[in-house]
């Protein structure tokens, strides 16, 4: 077999291989030159399977990062990405590897980011941030690194939000406000501990 022809694509950086005289697949020019093609080498299907093989590869990599490139992602959830892409298991677990060899893909620092805007932008309480990052994927190991949130702590922000939504049952009995705050406060992720003692500090004097 013989390479008989290479043409540009579309895009500047692939090309498109003819090989004794018919289209036979299309790569990056990065392959293209690490694999040394020109027009006239001859050829073997062990050798094209192996560019094949790398085409692939760089694929699934290139899919990984453009998903991590809109924000930080667990490594669960790039591997359910790829996966619902259809890649090859081999492709994806090499891809993430790759990914977490360049920090790109780090769950400690992606658990931390997510604790720290859950808590400041969605008043997310830590049982409804530790079932979220379980969902992704994270280790009960980093979970308990990184939300270690004092039960005090827990209270000041659960009370703060709780007086405000407070203000919307006026009109309700005693038992609804204390059914809808309670709700509403369990749903935002607090203990049902702390949950309890707000609901019986506010409503004392109801």
């Amino acid at each position: 077999m013989v390479i008989t022809k290479i043409e540009g694509q579309r895009r500047k950086d692939r090309v498109n291989i003819y090989i004794d005289g018919e289209f036979a697949f299309g790569l990056t020019e990065e392959l293209r030159f690490k694999y040394d093609l020109y027009v006239g080498r001859k050829i073997t299907q062990e050798f094209i399977d192996s560019v094949l093989k790398s085409e692939e590869r760089l694929k699934v990599i290139d899919a990984a990062l453009n998903f991590l490139s809109y924000r930080q992602r667990s490594e669960k959830e790039v591997y359910q990405r790829l996966r619902q892409r259809g890649y090859e298991e081999e492709y994806i677990l090499d891809a993430i590897d790759y990914c977490k060899d360049k920090g790109y893909i780090n769950d400690l620092e992606f658990a931390r980011s997510f604790v720290k805007d859950k808590i400041n932008l969605n008043n997310f309480g830590p049982v409804r941030i530790k079932n979220e990052l379980y969902k992704k994927g994270v280790s009960s190991e980093i979970i308990q690194q990184v939300l270690n949130m004092e039960e005090e702590e827990e209270y000041e922000m659960a009370f703060k939000l709780a007086e405000k939504r407070l203000a919307r049952y006026r009109n309700d009995e005693r038992d609804q406000i204390y059914r809808k705050l309670g709700g509403f406060l369990q749903r935002r992720g607090f203990s049902y501990g702390v949950v309890t003692r707000i609901l019986k500090e506010l409503l004392s004097s109801r």
